[in-house]
């Protein structure tokens, strides 16, 4: 992804690098909601799958960003790992701004379906990817991903529901708001 200029509120998206994962998994921490790697995790990410990830800053502070890949036995899928969003910026639709540029970005280019877990209940990532399948044309189903019996004990974690949406159309892509 080419850095974009900033847009009418000061976010400007671009593609990340090592030196934003400090603050990446300072901003999974604060969250509250996120669950936590570790920050080489977030290096890695920043480094090694670049092309799938989105930084939003505003005047050069992170107050956003998504992680992703393209899974390697579904090469026709781009899968959204995990997007954060500042408290600061929250309610102003920086969340589906991101997944607009994560899904312009060059690690999504000629992906066909976006997938990503979601808890039964975390709402407001529900509502934003129903928001975006319908503002795309696109459908959304809703199948098992992983159960909380596929997690730690001592984590003490939801299920996590697989979200596939699709068929991605790069021109209804580009009509979500950046």
């Amino acid at each position: 992804m080419n850095d974009s200029t900033p847009d009418h509120d000061g976010v400007r998206f671009r593609t990340p690098t090592v030196a934003d994962g400090a603050a990446v998994w300072r901003l999974v921490t604060e969250s509250g909601v996120l669950d936590p790697n570790s920050s080489y995790l977030y290096l890695l990410l920043c480094k090694d799958f670049a092309e799938t990830c989105v930084i939003a800053e505003v005047a050069g502070r992170v107050v956003g960003f998504v992680t992703g890949y393209r899974p390697p036995s579904r090469p026709g899928s781009v899968f959204l790992w995990q997007v954060g969003v500042d408290a600061s910026m929250r309610g102003h639709g920086l969340g589906k701004r991101l997944v607009s540029a994560f899904l312009q970005s060059p690690g999504a280019a000629g992906a066909d379906t976006l997938e990503t877990t979601i808890s039964p209940s975390n709402t407001a990532s529900r509502g934003l990817f129903g928001a975006i399948a319908r503002d795309i044309g696109a459908e959304m189903q809703v199948g098992p991903g992983f159960t909380q019996a596929d997690f730690p004990p001592e984590g003490d974690h939801e299920d996590e529901e697989l979200y596939r949406i699709g068929p991605l159309q790069a021109d209804r892509i580009k009509q979500l708001t950046l």
